[in-house]
């Protein structure tokens, strides 16, 4: 007999199922032991006294008694009918009848205790070796094992020996009842195959049992030294198949970790008075924690989620590192690791091979929310078909790989802080488990397309890759790089990506276009109008008619998916609320009580807005593109949009103001009226003033903004990797965009907004200028004279005071602390800002300076 050691049974099958003699010989020696034990103390006493021979009226007594029963659960089949009728039914007659060992003679003694060990060892109650006195099959726990305790009446000698092997029994009784919970299917793959793993060692166990069995009901010579001799190296490895289990068994339980009466293992009387006194255990605790059981609180398991999945493994591979200076250890981990993770390594290549998600009891580390599909993109503003519909189950991104804490994401185990079930990432793949999810990322949008997938015949399933093989690891490589080039040509190639971006920009950025200045000349009448009542329908007939007149070669391409929309709410009124209230797009601090109730008032206070206020553009995208040209992006460019819309718009009404202001009215010389000629002067003066600042604003984020950061995203786009740092870079070009536009600073876009406000509203009172400057005119030459002149000052100077005050005021040398305090003037703000955050400000300080204050 070999002593039993962990091994995979790879052997094929017998063809001829018939018995050998030997085989015959053990089975029918086996049923005989069984017959006999089956008989009470009294036949076994009238036995021992007739030179160990039953008498045939005790034979024919035992004839009609069966000699097995009935199976409960195929988890307990093998050697089943090994139960007697002593330990199958309580209160027997013949083991109440037990008479002490003490008088038996030593050799009786141990030939008993041999009997009765080869019970023990399957988990049967002996005649002498009994269940603890403290156990109880409906209270204890079935996963910490049955604990044996010896007849007190043994010969020392003996018992020493006897208590050595006794763990076995306790050993094998967990393990199979952890065998028999984790085979439910509530428990995933992973453990099916572990428990697989583990029956099939426990076959060998059993075997060796048998073995031993026949020895002694063979062999005179064969005692307690010599079972010993045969049993010793299978405590070892079974103690490590019990270690195992037990942490399994109670890793989503931390009564079991803190009840440590429960366990055989208890810890020394020094240790648990410590823990006591730290209020980690003692009676306590286990009072507090059975209050909340009679209370109904779910105090087993903080997550409420088993021990499954990756958890497996992760505990697993733990223990496999922690004992690698065992040999025993390192190979039954191993084996266990290699077992328990076919099933998981099987449904990784099935995502990274095809970006099919088959995990049926939530066992991967990638999840799938399935009420986010494709077609919640066309009304997705925060992208959440690329980013959430397949993600971690840890909640981990590759912009932030240690957060843990967000919506959907389990808590942790309250005992060893690890993820519980499939959110725990097993420690082998961890570097890796951002290519896993892209890899079945790219291929999922593939196969959404319609796209047959095809791999190399080198790629075959029927490989076997296990996690601690550096082929896997390989094929995970080979597997990303392959769905992350597949995508990215389906996107810049077939899609016609670069062209599409090319469109974006010139119909949101306005350069090198003049189809905007041809729309607003036609559609002048009608952005006059309120938003509720300009007609989207004739917008859109007006742009598509200022696209067609405009659109030479390449720009005729995608003009069809520009659309006419009209936005909610005001530019800057929206990015205020947006930047001091969520922080969405800038990243500044949040304002004082102050400015939200100044808000509010000019909310209540404000008129119905003007349709050029509230005009956008919106582009439609098919899937795959629009993972790329997201609502999220769009918005983006929609913002940029309606900033450059408006500056053009109060470019052009100033440019008109100048245009009237060029009639005889304003340039008729009367040297007898010099108060009306200052007048004039000082509205020319203010009016080209205004006219300055808001072209060179609209220069620097025409030429010194977007062009340059466009030019950076094509030559990001021509080195493009990968997808993600597609998707990346586009959205960084375009919040760097904005940034240095000055839409994400509430300092910046407050003084901004009020400045422009002042300019377009300035522009809008040009017939009122034309009007008193006629009348001033007209009064002149009656003989009263111009008595008007005073309110016609007074009227310039609120526009010149508010421009003033807006744009640049004189304060102290300290101004850029004073910042803070004033913070509505703009051009000090730029200046700050540009010294201290945003270097790419420093161009527009140069040309803001070139607009001074007049006298």
């Amino acid at each position: 007999m070999e002593p039993f050691t962990p091994r995979t049974r790879t052997g094929t099958r017998k063809k001829n199922i018939t018995l050998s003699a030997k085989e015959y010989t053990k089975i029918t020696g086996t049923i005989a032991s069984v017959r006999r034990n089956r008989l009470t103390q009294e036949d076994l006493d009238e036995g021992i006294a007739g030179n160990g021979r039953l008498s045939r009226e005790s034979r024919a007594k035992n004839q009609s008694e069966p000699s097995f029963i009935a199976e409960t659960s195929f988890v307990r089949a093998p050697l089943n009918s090994r139960v007697s009728s002593v330990s199958a039914v309580p209160n027997v007659k013949g083991k109440a009848k037990q008479e002490p060992l003490d008088h038996i003679p030593l050799e009786i003694q141990e030939a008993l205790i041999l009997e009765d060990m080869l019970y023990i060892l399957m988990g049967i109650e002996g005649a002498y070796i009994t269940f603890h006195p403290d156990y109880s099959v409906e209270d204890d726990d079935p996963l910490q094992g049955i604990r044996f305790v010896v007849s007190p009446t043994l010969d020392p000698s003996l018992r020493d020996l006897v208590e050595r092997i006794l763990p076995l029994g306790t050993y094998y009784t967990a393990i199979m009842s952890f065998v028999e919970l984790r085979s439910h299917l509530d428990y995933g793959l992973v453990n099916h195959a572990l428990c697989a793993s583990i029956r099939d060692m426990l076959r060998d166990y059993q075997t060796l049992l048998s073995q031993l069995e026949h020895a002694f009901s063979t062999s005179a010579q064969f005692t307690l030294q010599k079972l010993w001799f045969y049993i010793h190296p299978t405590i070892h490895t079974l103690s490590l198949i019990y270690q195992l289990v037990l942490e399994l068994g109670t890793a989503d339980d931390p009564r079991n970790d803190l009840d440590s009466s429960s366990s055989p293992n208890t810890s020394d009387a020094e240790e648990d008075a410590r823990n006591e006194a730290l209020g980690l255990g003692g009676a306590k605790l286990k009072a507090v924690l059975s209050e909340m059981d009679k209370n109904g609180l779910d105090v087993a398991s903080d997550s409420g989620i088993s021990v499954m999945g990756g958890e497996v493994l992760t505990i697993i591979y733990e223990r496999m590192q922690n004992m690698s200076g065992d040999p025993t250890a390192n190979t039954l981990y191993g084996t266990l690791l290699h077992a328990a993770g076919k099933p998981y390594v099987a449904m990784l290549r099935m995502w990274i091979m095809t970006g099919r998600l088959v995990d049926p009891y939530e066992e991967l580390l990638v999840k799938e929310s399935k009420f986010i599909n494709r077609g919640i993109l066309e009304m997705d503003y925060t992208d959440e078909y690329w980013e959430r519909r397949y993600t971690l189950r840890d909640g981990s991104t590759l912009a932030a790989p240690s957060k843990r804490r967000q919506a959907g994401v389990p808590p942790p185990r309250s005992i060893g802080g690890r993820l519980p079930g499939g959110a725990c990432v097993p420690p082998l793949l961890e570097g890796w488990k951002h290519k896993i999810l892209l890899a079945g990322k790219y291929l999922n949008v593939i196969r959404e397309c319609g796209i047959e997938i095809r791999r190399d015949s080198s790629h075959s399933m029927d490989e076997e890759l296990t996690m601690d093989d550096e082929k896997f690891y390989v094929f995970v490589e080979d597997a990303y790089t392959h769905a992350n080039r597949t995508l990215l040509q389906l996107l810049l190639r077939d899609q016609q990506l670069i062209p599409r971006l090319s469109s974006l920009k010139r119909y949101f950025f306005l350069s090198q276009s003049s189809f905007l200045t041809h729309m607003l000349d036609l559609s002048h009448s009608e952005l006059r109008k309120t938003a509720k009542s300009a007609s989207i329908v004739k917008l859109q007939s007006l742009l598509d008619l200022a696209l067609n007149t405009d659109s030479q070669g390449d720009d005729t391409l995608f003009r069809e998916d520009v659309k006419v929309t009209m936005a909610t709410s005001g530019l800057y009124e929206w990015l205020l609320n947006v930047v001091n209230v969520s922080g969405v797009i800038g990243g500044e601090e949040r304002e004082p009580e102050a400015h939200y109730e100044e808000q509010k008032k000019e909310k209540d206070d404000k008129k119905p807005m003007l349709a050029i206020d509230a005009l956008a553009l919106d582009y439609t995208v098919k899937f795959p593109l629009s993972l790329v040209i997201s609502r999220k992006t769009i918005l983006r460019y929609q913002l940029l949009f309606r900033f450059l819309l408006h500056l053009k718009h109060v470019e052009q009404s100033l440019s008109a103001m100048w245009i009237e202001q060029k009639m005889t009215s304003w340039r008729t010389p009367l040297p007898h009226h010099q108060e009306l000629e200052r007048w004039r002067l000082r509205v020319f003066l203010l009016r080209a003033r205004m006219l300055s600042f808001v072209q060179q604003i609209l220069a620097f984020a025409t030429f010194e903004v977007l062009e340059p950061n466009w030019r950076a995203l094509e030559g990001k786009l021509a080195k493009v990797t990968t997808v993600d740092q597609l998707l990346r870079d586009h959205v960084d070009v375009l919040d760097t965009c904005l940034k240095e536009c000055m839409l994400t600073s509430s300092k910046l876009l407050r003084a901004y907004s009020r400045l422009i406000v002042t300019c377009s509203t300035f522009a809008l009172y040009t017939s009122s200028f034309t009007k008193s400057a006629n009348q001033a005119i007209a009064a002149s030459e009656t003989p009263d004279g111009d008595q008007a002149m005073s309110k016609r000052w007074e009227f310039l100077g609120k526009f010149e005071t508010n421009f003033n005050h807006w744009f640049k005021v004189k304060i102290s040398s300290h101004h850029f602390q004073s910042v803070f305090d004033v913070p509505q003037v703009y051009l000090n703000c730029v200046q700050f800002y540009a010294s201290s955050e945003n270097v790419s400000l420093l161009p527009l300080v140069v040309r803001l300076n070139s607009v001074k204050t007049g006298a």
